[in-house]
């Protein structure tokens, strides 16, 4: 692999934008400089032109389901189909998920890895565990050598087998995570309120429902219970997919208390409401926790500008229009949307239109803060001099719309139709090697690598 050699962009990094060039040599970054001649370097340098362009790290999206079995079926985006549209918007790096077969987790994990060798970006794994057994620690210390450094749980989900219903054996597994180093990430909706909401329900079940039968009171009442357990053990705990401004307010009461608390949000949770929910075609716009009120929109975007919110994450869990339309009951519809490619063409408009949010700020939401959260750092999210060149050329002025035919996923449709924004990936390099140029896709099936994702 030659040399490739990226001319005056504007460089971002989390402290500093600045005009400067890139060096790649092979897979790596060689050199970041303020000019580096083309004419010193060896005759098969390729030299990509980015005046106007700013060059990011690899984007990385943290939180994703490509390939899931679920209900009975499975997923839209497989690994392949997921790596291209990751591509398209300028994401090198995704963090997926092992289910726990509730036998051996090591057993889970390395099934995980086998089905995802067709990916063509690199990738990292957090593990699930879905309940407490004799040997459990054990079984934790052998995945963490395996290089899984996040574990995830649910205070939901009794009925699929998910819910470690025992505060005493939840307790324990978050112990015996913080004795190894290990980060917990907790789906947070109490399910005893959820239950109870639903024995006594006498509504209907449309999309529109969905969100009273699981409302903002149960991700804010799960939070408080988990957060107290994780400042008693005095460790961390990451939450995913914050929905709500009552769990925002969870949140800040668990800080105040000297919980350390690492909180990832979505673009839908920041951007759509439950309005959606009642349209004729509200079954594409379910997922769990639901979408809520514009009030929490506008919660979560104030906490995002005011730095309470760490990273921002997709959930990508893409079922086909097809899939998700053959039911309009909230209990039986397939739940969750696409987004990996809509991530950063999103956050990069909110940022742009609000004034409150820079690029470098954005580049810590969506790659430099997961990969340090996560252990990747500083092979993943930087730009630093011998890292890994996984470069994001990205053009902040271009304007265009986002909709089912400019985007790539296999679900045939984006809860985002018809979105102007601003900001689109022109070229993805992974290692080196670009993957997504002038809107083609260079990926090759098998190129990605497994990543070990222990925090150091």
């Amino acid at each position: 692999m030659g040399s490739i050699l990226i001319k005056n962009g504007l460089v971002v990094d989390t402290e500093w934008m600045r005009k400067c060039d890139v060096l790649i040599s092979g897979s790596r970054i060689q050199r970041v400089a303020p000019s580096i001649e083309a004419s010193s370097l060896p005759g098969d340098t390729t030299v990509i032109h980015a005046d106007g362009l700013c060059v990011l790290p690899g984007i990385i999206d943290a939180h994703t389901h490509y390939h899931l079995v679920s209900r009975g079926t499975v997923t839209a985006d497989s690994f392949e189909e997921g790596s291209r549209l990751a591509a398209f918007g300028g994401v090198t790096t995704v963090v997926d998920f092992a289910d726990d077969n509730k036998v051996s987790l090591l057993d889970s994990l390395h099934a995980r890895r086998r089905e995802m060798a067709p990916m063509s970006i690199d990738y990292a794994l957090h593990q699930g565990v879905y309940g407490y057994r004799e040997g459990i620690r054990k079984e934790l210390e052998s995945i963490k050598r395996a290089g899984i450094g996040t574990l995830k749980l649910f205070t939901t989900y009794k009925e699929a087998g998910y819910l470690v219903e025992d505060r005493d054996e939840l307790k324990a597994i978050f112990r015996a995570a913080k004795e190894l180093g290990l980060m917990v990430s907790v789906h947070c909706e109490d399910d005893g309120i959820i239950t109870s909401i639903a024995s006594s329900w006498h509504g209907t079940y449309k999309p529109i429902d969905h969100a009273a039968l699981r409302p903002a009171e149960a991700e804010a009442s799960a939070i408080e219970f988990v957060g107290t357990i994780a400042g008693e053990l005095e460790m961390p705990l990451y939450v995913v997919h914050l929905s709500s401004k009552a769990g925002l307010e969870s949140v800040r009461r668990l800080r105040l208390k000297g919980v350390d608390l690492i909180v990832e949000t979505t673009p839908h949770y920041l951007f759509l409401d439950k309005s959606l929910l009642a349209r004729p075609d509200g079954s594409l716009y379910v997922m769990t926790p639901p979408l809520r009120t514009k009030e929490d929109n506008e919660a979560l975007q104030e906490a995002l500008l005011n730095g309470e919110i760490q990273v921002v994450a997709t959930d990508h869990c893409s079922f086909t229009r097809e899939q998700k339309l053959e039911s309009d009951d909230c209990r039986s519809i397939y739940p969750g949307i696409p987004g990996t490619e809509e991530l950063l063409p999103l956050i990069y408009t909110f940022g742009h239109n609000s004034g409150r949010l820079s690029l470098s700020q954005i580049v810590n939401l969506i790659s430099t803060g997961p990969a340090r959260i996560f252990g990747l750092y500083p092979e993943k999210g930087s730009l630093k001099e011998g890292t890994d060149a996984d470069i994001t050329l990205f053009d902040p002025e271009q304007s265009w719309t986002l909709s089912k035919d400019s985007l790539h996923s296999a679900a045939g449709y984006t809860a985002y139709e018809g979105w102007e924004v601003t900001g689109k990936v022109v070229m993805t390099y992974l290692r080196g090697r670009l993957v997504m140029g002038d809107g083609i896709y260079l990926g090759l099936k098998g190129d990605g690598r497994y990543l070990r994702a222990v925090r150091r």
